[in-house]
């Protein structure tokens, strides 16, 4: 059992976790101590720690830190329980009857989308993705367009490696570059769309959920049935009238938790 003393050096771990995920993207060590009003010896101290632990991650080009993945899977973990499907649910079940097909709610978890919540239209689709399902995120709609609003640093952490980006069928970014291009088209457009990622014969559009902080929490999707007349190309459609009914959604899920987009 821990001693008394352990007890300062925890709720120092924390305040720098929390100064990290306050800001929109990492911070150096010398940023961090004069915020928290700590000393640069005991910062750094605190980062190596939370680094050998995964909450932090060092990125030694720029000289600063950022969220590591056991804190987005610690978010996640909290997104998975039953408050944020209470609240999704009812926004599902509105959106499926007014578009017709299938909705689901999704969160990151590391560097995969996990399903947490599935509603479907009278007459259901069949698809591989059901909640609990893992995929990874940078293929579905949903993983995208939370990635979209992530700091290019937290990205690249989440994909350090070549070997991160697994694909499904023949479609998808197949590297960070390739997927930062895709991101960058969608923030630009307001919503993410996959074509044949996941599923051959499905695409889906996907909106973000933000948090109080306007950071993105999970996100909302609709799947539905396209076939490209040439499989071997995205046909580059973006299904704009889904997307407003998703943004609606969405936009009401961020304010029933509390969010601002």
């Amino acid at each position: 059992m821990g001693s008394s003393s352990d007890v300062p050096a925890l709720r120092r771990g924390l305040a720098v976790l929390g100064a990290l995920a306050r800001r929109a993207g990492p911070a150096s060590a010398a940023t961090i101590a004069r915020e928290l009003g700590l000393p640069r010896s005991t910062t750094y101290h605190l980062l190596a720690e939370l680094e050998a632990a995964g909450f932090v991650v060092h990125l030694p080009a720029e000289r600063r830190y950022g969220l590591g993945i056991a804190a987005f899977e610690l978010g996640s973990a909290y997104l998975r329980h039953d408050p944020l499907e209470r609240l999704a649910g009812p926004v599902l079940r509105k959106l499926v009857d007014r578009v017709g097909h299938t909705a689901q709610l999704g969160v990151l978890h590391g560097n995969e989308l996990v399903y947490l919540l599935k509603e479907r239209p009278a007459r259901p689709e069949t698809l591989v993705t059901d909640v609990g399902v893992r995929i990874p995120a940078h293929l579905p709609a949903s993983g995208r367009a939370m990635l979209a609003h992530l700091p290019a640093a937290h990205v690249r952490a989440l994909f350090p490696r070549a070997d991160a980006f697994v694909l499904r069928t023949d479609r998808g970014p197949r590297n960070l570059a390739e997927l930062r291009r895709s991101l960058a088209v969608e923030r630009r457009r307001g919503w993410a769309v996959e074509d044949g990622f996941v599923t051959p014969g499905f695409a889906s559009v996907a909106y973000p959920v933000f948090d109080h902080g306007g950071r993105p929490m999970a996100a909302i999707s609709v799947t539905l049935r396209h076939h490209c007349p040439d499989e071997a190309v995205v046909c580059g459609r973006d299904w704009p009238e889904v997307a407003d009914e998703v943004r609606l959604a969405a936009g009401e899920l961020t304010s029933r938790i509390g969010g601002r987009p």
